[in-house]
């Protein structure tokens, strides 16, 4: 069952314990333990309770790891206060909590956005003999007030550990470091190093990253690989993750000098770039409506035996439909299969609005029972897609009865959903077909019918058209898309160096004929603020950290 879990295949260890107590097998106390990891894993919080009065049936005291355990899976959850009513049998049955049992309720608080009732517990552990707080215990505090953006406590829980003897270690400053970071305080991130060395702990690779991460999520790259070649006074290799996080920061300012210089240090390093660094690439080349170049770059991936992932089939997906090529997006699927990557309904949505947006709905179609023929659940989307499909092809009738198979699949239609259907029929001029419909919905048609023109069939059709839902697809900041999905950004494209065979000089002339080819036809002329004047700026960066971006004046 540990096994199962461990590979993510928690109803399947729930499954063999279940086949366990019907073949008259008798439960061990471990095994309630495994099972409960499960449930957790399942977020099937309800049935734990009950699991203490079966284990107490059975003849068997519960001890202290499995009553941390029903208190993690609260906790885990937010769930304080069932977390809080297992600590109380715990100690009603005579079981001392641990200093584990303590951690893991200050973590639930934590969760719960209560990091003040966290304190609390601390209060109650120091008077404990038993369950003293332990480094754990003050990171978990950390994390809790920093999660609040509420630093000033967090330093107050620093100053607690040292006072009670413990010494701040690495995950204590990578937390603060992140909370500066995720605040816009990079700076502050980086000037922890100081803090760290004072208390001799060594800055690590996790430190390092969140340092060149935050500086790249503000747009400031010059400090940002400014500290990665600071890195080696600090003894640490970057690794791949910071330099991926190096070229989406550049590509996100369209800098193609900066991406050049982060893939001369990866080759400098030895550092091979994975589908990460490529789906980077590849999604600049997409949001700039060059799917050629953007699928060049997907087949060196391949001949560089890096396997691509849904995230990448992702990106070729929806930029070939926002290209207005559904056919090659549907092509796709195909080579997934052989690819051993197996479509999610993401993907299968993002053909369907490809189909939709060409007025070709029995394809559109096609693809649904595709995707309903390999398992694959449709949601929402998929049939607010479909419905805004059939509403363009007039024919809302088509679009009513989806709402149909949403209510067989289990699926509730939202009120959303209804008033595409409505908008649909009242498209064509059928407005009592829409008020029907409406009225069905118990509510009230003439303010539904009279909402502002955003709502409308049009407005969605442009939304759905360009922005088909494929959440986890990387975007360019100050990439302007034109209505046609295409954008003249200055981005580099061709560009794996000698070693892992990429070119940086081909990505060069690349990006020059790219560049003389896209303004020349948007008819602009492009005004590109140069890396080494922003450099040149260091002193005042912090006021111009996202001015180094393509302006085009028309």
């Amino acid at each position: 069952m540990n096994n199962l879990i461990s590979r993510g295949k928690p109803h399947e260890a729930h499954s063999i314990f279940n086949n366990l107590v019907e073949e008259g097998h008798r439960p061990t106390l471990i095994t309630y333990t495994t099972l409960v990891a499960a449930l957790t894993r399942q977020r099937r919080f309800k049935s734990i309770p009950l699991l203490l009065s079966e284990v107490e049936e059975n003849g068997m005291k519960p001890d202290s790891i499995l009553f941390n355990a029903m208190i993690n899976a609260f906790s885990e959850s937010g769930n304080v206060n069932d977390a809080m009513k297992i600590f109380r049998k715990m100690e009603e049955s005579g079981c001392k909590p641990t200093t584990s049992t303590f951690n893991t309720l200050i973590k639930g608080y934590g969760i719960a956005g209560k990091p003040e009732e966290s304190l609390k517990l601390l209060e109650l552990m120091l008077q404990d003999g038993n369950a003293k707080p332990n480094d754990r215990t003050y990171n978990i505090l950390v994390r809790a007030w920093c999660n609040k953006k509420r630093l000033d406590q967090a330093w107050n829980v620093v100053d607690k550990m040292v006072a009670s003897g413990i010494q701040p270690d690495a995950v204590t400053f990578n937390t603060l470091a992140r909370a500066y970071a995720e605040n816009g305080e990079t700076s502050k991130a980086e000037r922890l190093m100081l803090e760290m060395q004072h208390n001799k702990v060594n800055p690590n690779e996790r430190t390092c990253g969140i340092v060149v991460n935050g500086y790249c999520k503000e747009g400031n790259m010059t400090d940002a690989l400014r500290f990665v070649y600071r890195m080696k006074d600090l003894g640490v290799n970057p690794n791949l993750v910071i330099f991926n996080s190096l070229i989406k920061g550049f590509l996100n300012i369209t800098d193609t000098d900066g991406v050049d210089e982060v893939l001369t240090l990866m080759e400098e390093f030895g550092i091979k770039p994975d589908v990460i660094t490529f789906s980077t690439i590849m999604n600049a080349w997409s949001s700039a409506g060059l799917m050629e170049k953007c699928q060049e770059i997907f087949d060196d991936m391949i001949k560089a035996d890096i396997e691509p992932d849904i995230h990448s089939f992702g990106i070729l997906a929806k930029g070939y439909v926002r290209a207005g090529d559904p056919a090659k997006a549907e092509s796709l699927l195909s080579f997934m299969g052989k690819s051993g990557v197996h479509p999610n309904v993401v993907i299968f949505t993002t053909i369907m609005s490809g189909w939709c947006t060409a007025g070709k709905m029995e394809h559109a179609w096609g693809i649904f029972e595709k995707m309903c023929e390999m398992g694959i659940t449709p949601n929402t989307k998929t049939f607010e897609t479909l419905i805004w499909g059939y509403g363009e092809a007039r024919q809302p009738w088509k679009a009513e009865d989806l709402l149909h198979i949403m209510e067989e699949k289990g699926i509730v239609p939202e009120m959303r959903t209804i008033e595409l259907v409505a908008e649909a029929w009242r498209a064509i001029g059928l407005m009592d077909e829409a008020m029907r419909l409406l009225n069905e919905s118990k509510e009230d048609p003439e303010v539904i019918l009279n909402k502002a023109p955003e709502q409308s069939l049009e407005t969605i059709s442009r939304k759905q058209s360009l922005n088909t839902s494929y959440p986890n697809a990387l975007q360019i900041p100050g990439v302007v898309v034109s209505d046609n999905g295409s954008s003249a950004a200055n981005i580099r494209g061709q560009m794996i160096s000698k070693r892992f065979e990429f070119s940086s000089e081909s990505m060069q002339n690349v990006t020059r004929t790219m560049c003389v080819t896209r303004t020349s036809a948007l008819r602009v002329q492009p005004l590109v603020i140069c890396r080494r004047q922003f450099q040149s700026q260091v002193g005042i960066c912090r006021q111009f950290e996202n001015t180094c971006r393509v302006v085009y004046i028309c």
